[in-house]
């Protein structure tokens, strides 16, 4: 087509094809075009040639203003062979899974553990690795809190310009914005008065942390005009530093037009057993349950509520149980639950909280009342309670079904310190093995106890010489190698041969397990190497 034959107007040339191509050259003759030729032909030829006059006559915009250079980080670099490291496990990519997966460490598994112990030496990012690990952190959010801080101010400079990686702005306090200090009461006031939702949060949960009063005292200067969904998460932060000071605030919230913030007011109030919540939910559950003596036998008798009355509900129970539950029974449950442990010694003949747990109950009601008890237990941090519904490791119901469940029993264990949680989960694999211990591991501290790594070991073995495939235990397995003290790698050395298959054995199954144990033992040095790493230039440093 002669280019002559378009409009001079490059605008009006442009929209008036633009206009023809939509209504149809049947409809609209093209502007432009030779004699004789086809419309359409005509017209799209002359949409090509204003095209390029388009973008040739596009007129450079001004320049943008250039972004503020990131804020100075000024913890200490890594050491080289930690920075080298970091680079490789940052390079590794999870595998496809299922059957086996060779003697080779999975590298990405132990990057949470490598950033941690980064983090507890207070060392500084590479700036060429952060671009790694937000991505990183973007497709794991367990890794996000412990890379966000590795990462430190350089990762939220770089979410700015970043739509991927912006979740680093949402997980930072305020999104990312920096609070005033807590001294400066003006700053502070103006900052809850008219900050952003997360910059009020962040504020509060700042507040509660060093100042539990004055944080309380803000959130109830504003509490009667925040939204409902806004006063839940509010109140959740009062968890932290949780006192008797509260209770006239919380008594308060039990009054509060959404059921949710009722719900979670009345659960902080029983989580102190002096507060007059707690004390009413006594006096309710004890009328529910009492001893009843038959002869020479005692029992614990219960007779759950009858009706959920309105000075319950506000007082935080629940009118309608979940699908598949008793009303009764519900009510019964949350009663139990808020009450305080302290109750039932001197309801219950003065026994102790084991001799309570021990007695038979009647009409079937064991399941549920312990089940509050563990709850109760949980709630109001008791380690005694805790020690009497776990009961003794070895006992045949702690490995299920029971009283108890599985996850009530790792629950109980938080409540306990790190060795006694530990001594409990190795008594509980040495008798009742690996099959149902790993909800039990997942709550023991890291690294593992020298008893508890050594039953677990202990128990791998026992697994591999009874002919199984180890993919029955590759759960625990995969714990074993985040979590194992890396000590115990030399006891695995005699693991790692072929053994004689037996004739129940599983075809292969011997040499599945030396390379399990081989992968096993390659990753706990791994794990050595690289604490070894990050440790000894802080040394170094110290000593300088």
């Amino acid at each position: 087509m002669d280019e002559a034959s378009v409009p001079a107007n490059p605008a009006g040339a442009w929209e008036d094809l633009v206009t023809t191509a939509l209504l149809g050259t049947e409809r609209r003759t093209p502007a432009v075009g030779a004699p004789g030729r086809e419309a359409p032909v005509a017209l799209l030829d002359a949409a090509a040639v204003a095209t390029v006059r388009r973008r040739a006559g596009l007129r450079p915009a001004s320049a943008a203003r250039r972004p503020e250079p990131a804020a100075e980080d000024p913890r200490p670099a890594l050491p080289p062979a930690a920075e080298r490291r970091l680079a490789l496990l940052l390079a590794d990519r999870p595998g496809t899974g299922g059957g086996r997966r060779g003697t080779s460490p999975d590298l990405m598994e132990l990057l949470p553990q490598w950033l941690a112990t980064a983090n507890a030496h207070g060392y500084a990012a590479p700036p060429q690795a952060l671009p790694a690990l937000l991505d990183a952190a973007r497709g794991r959010t367990d890794l996000r809190p412990a890379a966000l801080a590795f990462a430190g101010p350089r990762a939220l400079w770089l979410a700015r310009l970043n739509p991927d990686w912006r979740f680093a702005l949402r997980a930072a306090p305020g999104g990312g914005a920096t609070l005033p200090d807590i001294d400066d009461a003006d700053e502070v006031q103006r900052l809850w008065q008219e900050g952003l939702f997360a910059e009020r949060v962040a504020l509060l949960a700042a507040l509660r942390a060093r100042r539990p009063a004055m944080a309380r005292e803000l959130l109830a200067a504003t509490w009667a005009t925040e939204r409902a969904e806004d006063r839940l998460m509010f109140l959740d932060s009062l968890r932290t530093g949780l006192a008797a000071d509260d209770e006239p605030f919380l008594e308060q919230a039990l009054a509060d037009r959404s059921r949710n913030v009722r719900a979670t007011a009345a659960e902080l109030l029983s989580a102190l057993p002096g507060s007059a919540l707690a004390a009413r939910m006594a006096v309710r559950a004890a009328a529910c349950v009492a001893v009843d003596h038959m002869g020479d036998t005692a029992a614990i008798a219960v007779e759950a509520p009858l009706e959920c009355d309105p000075r319950m509900e506000r007082d935080g129970v629940l009118t309608k149980p979940p699908a598949g539950r008793g009303e009764r029974s519900w009510w019964l449950g949350q009663l139990m639950e808020a009450a305080p442990l302290g109750t039932w010694p001197g309801r219950l003949g003065g026994r102790t909280p084991g001799e309570i747990v021990a007695l038979p109950v009647a009409d079937g009601w064991q399941g549920e009342l312990h089940a509050a008890w563990c709850r109760a237990a949980v709630r109001q941090r008791d380690a005694e309670w805790s020690r009497a519904l776990l009961g003794a490791p070895s006992a045949p119901e702690a490995g299920g079904p029971g009283a108890v469940s599985l996850a009530d029993r790792a629950k109980l264990l938080s409540v306990l310190d790190a060795d006694e949680r530990a001594g409990w989960v190795a008594g509980f694999i040495a008798t009742h093995g690996l099959s149902e211990a790993f909800q039990l591991l997942g709550v023991c501290a890291v690294p593992w106890a020298g008893p508890l790594g050594r039953a677990v070991v202990d128990a791998l073995n026992i697994a591999r010489d009874a002919g199984s495939y180890p993919w029955s235990f590759s759960g625990v397995m995969g714990l074993a190698e985040r979590c194992l003290d890396p000590g115990e790698a030399s006891r695995l050395e005699g693991l790692l041969a072929v053994p004689d298959e037996g004739a129940d054995a599983s075809p292969g199954a011997g040499g599945y397990w030396a390379e399990a144990f081989q992968r096993l033992m390659t990753t706990l040095r791994l794990r050595a190497a690289m604490a070894e790493e990050l440790e000894g230039v802080v040394q170094e440093r110290r000593s300088v």
